[in-house]
Parts: C-alpha cells; sequence; structure tokens
C-alpha cells in the first residue's frame, strides 16, 4: 500500500510539474514573440498612444535662372498654435490674440475651445506679430517654426515657376513638374500625451528638422525674361487685345529664355487670380497659327525638291476657287515666285505648292517639325495640338497656310528653331540643372536633337526668303532691325466660336522669326490674342518681336554686323559723351548707391553706362527706352532730365567700349 502510495505521489509531482513546465515554456515564448519577433509592432503602437506628432511644412529646395538670382525660395517663419485644454481663459486669450493675428475673437474662441490637446491657431506669421505674441507669454500658446514658399520678383517668370499651395505641394510651373525633386522631407513636431489624451509634456517639445529639398536652375534668363514682359505688356495694351504668349528659345540648344503670358500674376498671392490668368498658354494651349505655318509648308516643298525658291506661281490675282471653297488673299498678285508667296504671305500660293507636294509628303514633313504632338518640354499639360492624319482637297489647301491645324506656341518656336540652326529639331528645355542642398550638381540636362527635318542648304534658302519678309514691301517691316538680318514671318490667324464652331471676326496677330539671320542665336514668338482695330501681325507683334531682339542682342553683347544708319530726330539733343562711367548722377544716388525715385517721368543721366546697368534703371524706373547698337551708352535722347513724352521719342544710342 505504501508503495502505491508513494508510487502516485510520485506521477502527481511528475505531472503537476509538466503542467508548471508547459505553462513556462508557453510564457517563455510568448515573451520571446512579444519581445523579440514583435518589438517595433508594438513599438509603433505605443508611440501612437502616449505621443502626438504634428507634422510641419517641409522646406523646399530654391528655383534660380541661368545666372543664379533666386525665383522661388523657402523662408523659415514662426507658425502659432495652441493647446486647448491647458487655456483655462479662453475668452481672454481669443481677446488677447485676435487684435495681434487679425482674426475675429468669435473665431479663435471656436479653435481654443475644441477638445483637443493640439490644433493651428495662426500659420506663417510675420516676425514682428510673432514676437509680440511671444511675449505675451499666453498659457496654452506656443510656437513651431515652419517653411514658407515666397517668390521675390513677384510677376516676373510667374506661369514659368509656378506656385505652391499650403501642404505646400506644387501647383503648377516647374513647381508641379518638379515637385518631388524639389520638396524637402517633412519635418514634424512630437509631444506626450497620458492614458487618457492629454498633453503632458508639451512645453519640451522635440522638433524634428526638416532635411531641405534639392534646387532647380533654370535655362530661364531674368533679364531678357524681364524686357519679353515689358515688351509683350506694350503690345498687348497698345493693340487694346486680350491676351498675349512670347517667348525666346535659343536657335541651336532649345533652350528656353524666356517664356511670358499676359496678363501675368503674383504666385506669392495666386489665391486672387482666375484659372485663365495662372494657366502657362505658351505651353497648354493651342490655336490657329495662320500664315507663320507657311514657312513650313514651303521648307517641306524646298527640302524634298517640289519646288525651287524661284518658281513662279499664279496668284490669281488674290481669288481662287477649289472644291466649291474660294480662297482669298489679302493683297492681291498674278505671277510672283516662291519667295515672294512667303514676302507677301500669299495663301494661294502656299495652297498651290500644298497641292503639288500632295498630302503623303506634306504630311510627313509637317510631322517631322514635331506638329501634332508634344514638344516634351519639362513643364506640365503641354498641348498636343491638332494636325490631322489625313488632308483632303480643301483641308490640304487651308492645312497649307494654316488653316485646320492647331499648334502651341512652344511646338511654333520649336520648329522655327530647326529652321533657323540648319535642319535639326532640337527638344525644348528649360531646367538645366539640380543641386542637392550643399550645392552639388546632381543632375544637368544637355541639348538634345530629336531628328533632322531637312537639309543645311534648303535650311539657308527658306531664311533667305523668310529675311524678305522684313525687307522693303513685306508684311513684317516693322521687325527690321538697324544693324542686324532679321528672318522672319508675319501671321493673322480668325478664331474659331466654340459656341458656333465656325469662324469668327476675332483675330490671332503674331510674328515669329530669328535673329542674326546670318548666324541665328535667338528663335523668337509674339502671339497678340484678339488685338483690336487693326489686328494684322506685322502690325501687333512686329514691333514687340523687334523691342525683344533688339534689347536681348545687347544685353547679351551680340554686336550688329550691318551699317547702322540711326539719326538723331530733327529738334532733338545730341549728347556727347561723359568723361566718367557714372551709372547715374550723384544726385540721383543714396549713400548706397541705390537709385532715389524722381518725381515725374524724366530721363536720367544714361551716359557711360553699360547695356545691363541701362536695363536695371528702366526696370526700376518703369521706363521703355529704345536701344540702339551695343557696349556703353553714348548718346540719349531727350538729354538727362527732360520730359520723357511718347517711347518713339526715347532712344539710346551705345558704341562698343575702346
Amino acid at each position: 500500500m505504501k508503495d502505491e502510495r508513494e508510487k502516485w505521489a510520485r506521477i502527481r509531482i511528475i505531472m503537476i510539474g509538466t503542467v508548471f513546465g508547459l505553462l513556462f515554456m508557453n510564457v517563455v515564448g510568448r515573451a520571446f514573440y512579444l519581445q523579440i519577433l514583435q518589438h517595433e509592432i508594438l513599438e509603433k503602437k505605443a508611440d501612437k498612444q502616449h505621443l502626438h506628432r504634428v507634422e510641419l511644412t517641409p522646406a523646399r529646395g530654391s528655383i534660380l535662372d541661368r545666372n543664379g538670382t533666386t525665383l522661388a525660395e523657402s523662408i523659415h517663419m514662426d507658425s502659432c498654435y495652441a493647446e486647448p485644454r491647458r487655456i483655462k481663459d479662453v475668452n481672454g486669450t481669443a481677446g488677447a490674440l485676435a487684435p495681434m493675428l487679425g482674426i475675429p475673437k468669435s473665431e479663435l474662441v471656436a479653435k481654443l475651445s475644441v477638445k483637443k490637446s493640439f490644433t493651428w491657431v495662426a500659420r506663417w506669421l510675420a516676425p514682428e506679430v510673432a514676437i509680440r505674441v511671444k511675449n505675451m507669454k499666453l498659457p496654452g500658446i506656443g510656437f513651431a517654426p515652419e517653411s514658407k514658399r515666397f517668390y521675390p520678383n513677384m510677376e516676373i517668370a510667374a506661369h514659368v515657376v509656378g506656385f505652391t499651395g499650403r501642404d505646400p505641394s506644387g501647383l503648377e510651373g516647374i513647381e508641379l513638374k518638379y515637385d518631388s525633386t524639389i520638396l524637402g522631407n517633412t519635418g514634424y513636431m512630437i509631444t506626450e500625451r497620458d492614458a487618457l489624451g492629454r498633453n503632458i509634456a508639451i512645453m519640451n517639445t522635440v522638433i524634428k528638422d526638416s532635411s531641405p529639398g534639392k534646387s532647380v536652375i533654370l535655362t530661364l534668363d531674368k533679364t531678357i525674361q524681364f524686357i519679353v514682359e515689358k515688351e509683350l505688356a506694350k503690345a498687348v495694351t497698345d493693340s487694346k487685345a486680350k491676351a498675349g504668349m512670347a517667348l525666346v528659345m535659343e536657335s541651336d540648344t532649345g533652350k528656353i529664355l524666356a517664356m511670358a503670358n499676359y496678363p501675368t500674376f503674383n504666385p506669392n498671392a495666386y489665391a486672387r487670380y482666375s484659372l485663365a490668368e495662372l494657366r502657362n498658354h505658351v505651353v497648354a494651349d493651342s490655336f490657329e497659327p495662320g500664315s507663320t505655318f507657311k514657312v513650313f509648308t514651303i521648307a517641306a516643298a524646298i527640302d524634298s525638291a517640289t519646288v525651287k525658291a524661284t518658281d513662279i506661281y499664279n496668284c490669281e490675282n488674290g481669288v481662287y476657287r477649289i472644291a466649291g471653297r474660294t480662297i482669298h488673299d489679302d493683297h492681291p498678285h498674278s505671277r510672283i515666285t516662291v519667295s515672294e508667296i512667303i514676302k507677301y504671305s500669299s495663301n494661294i500660293g502656299a495652297a498651290k505648292i500644298g497641292f503639288k507636294m500632295g498630302e503623303g509628303k506634306l504630311t510627313s514633313y509637317l510631322r517631322n517639325f514635331g506638329f501634332g504632338q508634344r514638344t516634351g518640354i519639362d513643364l506640365p499639360g503641354e498641348a498636343t495640338g491638332i494636325l490631322k492624319k489625313h488632308l483632303y482637297a480643301i483641308d490640304l489647301a487651308t492645312t497649307s497656310f494654316g488653316q485646320g491645324v492647331s499648334l502651341s506656341a512652344i511646338q511654333l518656336t520649336t520648329a522655327l528653331s530647326a529652321i533657323a540652326n540648319g535642319g535639326n529639331l532640337m527638344k525644348p528645355y528649360i531646367v538645366e540643372q539640380i543641386l542637392d542642398d550643399s550645392g552639388t550638381v546632381v543632375q544637368k540636362f544637355e541639348p538634345q536633337i530629336v531628328r533632322r527635318v531637312m537639309s543645311p542648304e534648303a535650311s539657308q534658302t527658306v531664311i533667305k526668303m523668310m529675311e524678305t519678309v522684313t525687307g522693303e514691301g513685306g508684311t513684317g517691316t516693322k521687325a527690321a532691325l538697324e544693324g542686324f538680318r532679321v528672318a522672319g514671318k508675319t501671321g493673322t490667324a480668325q478664331k474659331v466660336d466654340p459656341v458656333t464652331h465656325t469662324y469668327s471676326a476675332k483675330r490671332i496677330g503674331s510674328f515669329v522669326g530669328f535673329i542674326p539671320a546670318d548666324k541665328p542665336k535667338l528663335t523668337i514668338a509674339v502671339i497678340i490674342d484678339e488685338p483690336q482695330g487693326i489686328k494684322y501681325g506685322g502690325v501687333v507683334a512686329a514691333p514687340a518681336f523687334r523691342g525683344i531682339a533688339q534689347n536681348s542682342l545687347a544685353y547679351l553683347k551680340i554686336q550688329p554686323n550691318q551699317p547702322l544708319t540711326a539719326k538723331v530726330k530733327p529738334g532733338e539733343t545730341k549728347v556727347a559723351a561723359a568723361p566718367t562711367d557714372l551709372s547715374l548722377s550723384d544726385d540721383a544716388l543714396d549713400d548706397d548707391g541705390e537709385e532715389i525715385p524722381v518725381e515725374g517721368e524724366v530721363m536720367p543721366n544714361f551716359h557711360g553706362m553699360s547695356m545691363r546697368r541701362v536695363l536695371q534703371v528702366m526696370e526700376k524706373r518703369g521706363i521703355n527706352i529704345r536701344l540702339i547698337g551695343s557696349g556703353r551708352a553714348a548718346e540719349q535722347s531727350p538729354p538727362p532730365g527732360g520730359k520723357i513724352r511718347g517711347v518713339g521719342e526715347v532712344w539710346i544710342k551705345f558704341t562698343p567700349s575702346a
């Protein structure tokens, strides 16, 4: 019996030991699972329960022009937040903050009364406001550093640079296209909470610094951009037009030096403007080009040996019937050469050349020039344009002179540059380099040839034809520039009514060209939308082309290679060059060398100034002056101190430095 009892006792002990052993192993296994295998997951869950994360606006990299001038930057500002659960006197706190922040007291009371541990009160305060609020030392009110996007040049290049939202994600322009590149890593603020969600360590907030994004250097030149915007605004205003576009491209490389829309906007306050004003029409809109398109029809015909420049066409004295439709010329001609078809802008002549080429050959060349497809420019929202797949009868005729086809300003300028540079279609681009936060170049963009569209010999032939447009008797004489050979083409296109889908009385006047024609450097396009009165491109757009070309060439120090014939007008004073190199007379400068505003519109003393300095003075004074030649300012009209009465009477003549 005793042995039996001892036996069962041992069995019970073993069983109990086994059970405890299994329980112990289970506890050890569970501890291993939780402490080792699930460590990171549980740690994150714990953080969520007792830590509150408030994301702060990330810092964006800068956007600069090709000379390093800042076009967009992020500045650090204080944002005011509240801990409502720590505020005992909500009404008093709101009353103290309201006049400081410019926010209605009732709105602040609502913000401070929420049952939260954290809420934003006001973002991106001006430094002086932030200091005054900090000095009040209000319980439950704190500050966190954030980044705010700032555009120091306001309207200049606004449509190219774009703008950001409050988050701040890019919404337009370079800011949108390169958003992931420019946007830095988000910073955040950590606060501890108890089991009930109440903040217990707000005053010892840990700020996790955000890392800045990369900076972008554009091909854009701020000075040329200013010149273009000034001339475009004048052209739109003088013609009482609805809007305008202008573009300057390096003919050989495809680099965009300037891109402008008018009216423009201030990206620092983009919410005040309509969507139409924020839209970059140069890239995003397509329109019928009108007679500027004849250049490409004739370029295709010359390159394919379909016609020669001296071939003669009967232009039917301005009236030509085909397939039940009548084609008209503004200025009737009978028998003229192919070169004169461009010079006089004959629709009938262009149509007949189109017929001789045939649908297949013409459309093939036009597609090679890039029409009906995107250029691939590094800006958002590019339009494709329209080029019909098949051209029959009247479509073939109208397409030949730019009707029934649509394109964007960037497509038009890119295609024209192919003629200017000897036949290479270049991919247009506007970002040249990307830099990291230490200033090291991490990516560089180079000129890229898309394809060859015509031979150099055919290109030279077309260029000589285009020069006749700005010569005596041509349609673009107002684009002629003293000292330079200018190749260009005028265009006046009817606009289609969006309701009736028929051509209306509204027009688009344009002038496109390149300069110097003998060795093209700049391709320039000016498009004026719905000018009033005289609507021809040679009248409303050509003068702006001339102003842009003249001032840009002078700024780039490209010397004229043709005889200068500028004369001083009767009654104007010719002033000898000053013996010194003063930018302005001493009484027009303050102690720091900055200009002091002058009462009324009077002519400053420009004698001895460089072209760059003259442009700076023009920008600050808001005056428009005709610039002749290059080098240093030697003569001017009116003389220093004289009244500026009109653009036509105001000029400065430069001579090369010795």
